[in-house]
């Protein structure tokens, strides 16, 4: 390398040294001095509600904090609510944290302007000591339909480095949309004769109208689990009970034994306690059966039992005269149990089928003992969270919406078929009477001519 390289070399390096060190100047007169930055942003219902959830329409509260620096002079602080956001500032709190701990709270001075959704404070005195600027905002609504909500907020220092000047890096809060339901749930919980019903504790605790909104879709989907798992397990149940009946019937003594020690062990143990052995049972002996499968061949297993008793008596009550007319024309007796006998016998069941399916229907309600989420588990589940029984109304609603148009069902056909007996039994007495007049005749016209 040459002197005269040598000699630039420093001369180059003090020039760049000359540049860096203008530009950090020019950017540090750019600069402010001191600048707010934002430390918390959030939300938070006005309840003993969960914390972390805050609901659209609910009454909620704004907690904002920024860092303040020594000697900042803040004079004015503007906060915007976001826009939807129903707001109250009656018990707006304005305070500085300072210390080490920032545990000391000083009450701040202000004038409090509001300008469409901008809550504007003019301070008595610029904020010159280091600390936190604590604003909380109570009796807020953010919007029904919910979701991130931004806050807004800039500042005024009494030296001129700020006017109006933002707050970057600010949260959202997020906020959790209300569904129609809840919307009529609150708009009852402001109606006087409801806060005057609530007010008995009897009839809050058990029929508390807000409740009752909210439950119902709730305890809705409880209803199609039960629906769907009587509709599955019904129409198994009939088969089962109708093999379990001929079973009992047969000659042969190791079908008839089959049937009757299952359908006595089954109608002989609560369903309850064969629902627990089945669902922890199982399990333990390695068979793993999802809950809702499981649930339907626990209710047709049991169901089957029942069934097998109302074929039985239903085949017994047809007359034994028409399975001999049968096998004296020629049919075998499979055909005269399939052709003659079964047809006669299920118009005879009906009632008590329906009867049947009723009790199959309510006996899901026992399935909530063991997780699956049908009408009562739905309903325990609000019941939990709420404290009130209305939740257990809801449902006991939704069993009478099925069960008491199914029991008038049931009478009806009952009321048919007694009727049509009667008129059988009458006619075969009138035959009779009339077979017997006319022997009488006969044997009268037979003494007279001799």
């Amino acid at each position: 390398m040459s002197s005269t390289t040598r000699r630039h070399i420093p001369a180059a390096m003090l020039a760049l040294i000359t540049v860096m060190m203008s530009c950090c100047m020019l950017l540090g007169a750019a600069a402010p001095a001191h600048a707010m930055e934002a430390v918390k942003c959030t939300g938070r219902p006005n309840s003993d509600d969960d914390p972390t959830i805050i609901m659209g329409a609910t009454q909620s509260r704004i907690t904002f904090e920024a860092s303040v620096e020594e000697g900042e002079g803040v004079t004015q602080f503007v906060l915007h609510v976001p826009d939807g956001t129903e707001f109250n500032t009656d018990d707006l709190a304005v305070t500085l944290l300072t210390g080490d701990d920032l545990m000391t709270r000083t009450e701040v001075p202000y004038t409090e302007t509001v300008e469409g959704q901008d809550i504007v404070l003019d301070f008595d005195e610029p904020i010159m000591q280091a600390g936190h600027l604590n604003i909380i905002v109570y009796d807020v609504l953010f919007p029904t339909e919910g979701g991130d909500m931004q806050v807004g907020a800039s500042y005024t220092t009494s030296d001129g480095s700020a006017d109006g000047t933002a707050i970057e890096g600010i949260p959202t809060i997020p906020v959790q949309g209300i569904s129609k339901t809840e919307q009529l749930s609150q708009w009852l919980g402001e109606q006087p004769w409801v806060q005057a019903w609530n007010s008995n504790r009897f009839l809050r605790l058990f029929f508390d109208p807000t409740i009752l909104v909210t439950s119902f879709p709730v305890v809705l989907s409880g209803f199609f689990m039960s629906i769907a798992i009587v509709a599955v397990a019904f129409p198994l149940a009939i088969p089962l009970g109708l093999l379990l009946a001929l079973m009992r019937l047969s000659k042969f003594p190791l079908w008839r034994g089959i049937a009757t020690t299952y359908v006595n062990i089954v109608r002989g143990t609560p369903l309850f306690l064969q629902i627990y052995v089945a669902f922890f049972g199982l399990p333990l002996a390695g068979l793993n059966i999802p809950n809702f499968p499981l649930g339907v061949i626990v209710m047709f297993m049991n169901s089957g039992a029942y069934m097998c008793e109302i074929f039985r008596a239903g085949i017994q009550s047809i007359s034994a005269g028409q399975s001999e007319a049968a096998r004296s024309l020629g049919m075998t007796r499979a055909q005269t149990m399939l052709y003659v006998v079964l047809p006669q016998m299920f118009r005879v069941v009906i009632p008590n089928l329906t009867s049947e399916f009723i009790l199959l229907y309510k006996d899901t309600s026992l399935l909530a003992a063991v997780g699956i989420m049908e009408l009562v588990m739905y309903a325990r589940t609000i019941v939990a969270s709420t404290g009130s029984i209305t939740p257990y109304i809801v449902a006991a609603l939704f069993y009478l919406v099925i069960t008491l148009p199914l029991s008038k069902l049931t009478r009806i056909l009952e009321d048919r078929s007694r009727p049509k007996r009667g008129r059988r039994r009458r006619i075969a007495q009138a035959n009779a009477a009339a077979e017997a007049a006319k022997a009488a005749k006969a044997a009268a016209n037979t003494a007279k001519e001799a």
